[in-house]
């Protein structure tokens, strides 16, 4: 299982690369692997200011639906448009082209509160 060193994660499994003052956000490779092959994102909130912990949008798999959780508040900046026509991305290259969301980070301490890649695999190992 992938965990990158360089990336910081949240209980809900999404994961949070930091660039300058936008965060890029999208889910686990483990979260992918149990999500199983993905159908659809759907995420309806770009433009919008949302807090920490609310949800952003859903992804759909073949056997389930689940809710997105922003791992820090802030303005939906964008959606990556290429899961629309090709949501598999997510499952092929999670970290990098699978990518969902970037915020705009109203408060830059929540990304503090993160977990860093040991502590993400300890909980899932758990």
């Amino acid at each position: 299982m992938n965990i990158p060193a360089d990336l910081k994660y949240t209980e809900d499994h999404e994961w949070v690369r930091v660039e300058g003052d936008v965060a890029v956000v999208g889910i686990t490779d483990f979260a992918q692997g149990e999500l199983g092959d993905i159908v659809f994102v759907e995420i309806e909130t770009e433009g919008e200011e949302l807090d920490k912990g609310e949800t952003f949008g859903t992804v759909e798999a073949v056997k389930t639906v689940s809710d997105l959780f922003m791992p820090v508040g802030g303005e939906v900046a964008e959606f990556n448009e290429a899961l629309a026509d090709d949501p598999e991305l997510v499952n092929k290259d999670p970290y990098g082209e699978g990518w969902m969301i970037k915020i705009k980070v109203a408060d830059a301490a929540e990304l503090g509160e993160l977990m860093d890649a040991d502590a993400y695999k300890a909980m899932i190992e758990a």
